[in-house]
């Protein structure tokens, strides 16, 4: 029985499920995106974002240790000179999983998992911040508007107060 474990092993032994997530690995920070099944993104994002998050150190043993997973010079190389500077400040969460509907073969749910930093797209429409609004109790910012309508209620207070 598999009573609290959290792992999901795909259905693959141990050394193939390795082997698989660090091809998926390797090729996601190649490519920074790539098209997967929903459960293969899930368990990829649990083996890759420890290991982004050792990138941000630029040692020789944290390039020891991450190659010892990815197993691949050109990923290592590519994890800690491009993609370490951009999550340098990101405390977390470096990937996204976007579904994109099910394989026409076997009805698969099928997905997208991208590195957060990545997709132009979405950081070019990355619309501007809004203006923070009031919380409850708080101060409210007073606008051009707002301090208008003040003046003149203000204005018509004096004028009933002159006529008593």
């Amino acid at each position: 029985m598999r009573h609290g474990d959290k792992l999901n092993n795909l259905g693959r032994k141990s050394a193939h499920r390795k082997a698989m997530l660090a091809n998926m690995a390797s090729s996601l920070i190649l490519h920074k995106r790539i098209n997967t099944t929903i459960a293969k993104a899930k368990a990829l994002r649990m083996y890759v974002e420890p290991l982004l998050t050792k990138s941000k150190d630029d040692s020789t043993h944290s390039r020891r240790t991450v190659f010892a997973y990815l197993g691949n010079k050109d990923a290592v190389d590519m994890l800690f000179k491009d993609i370490s500077s951009k999550i340098a400040d990101r405390p977390g969460g470096y990937t996204r999983i976007l579904k994109t509907g099910a394989r026409l073969g076997d009805n698969a749910d099928m997905c997208f998992i991208e590195l957060v930093d990545f997709n132009e797209n979405m950081l070019a429409a990355k619309a501007p911040a809004k203006a923070k609004t009031a919380r409850r109790g708080g101060k409210k910012k007073s606008t051009d508007a707002t301090a208008k309508t003040a003046e003149k209620s203000e204005e018509s207070t004096d004028d009933s107060t002159k006529s008593e």
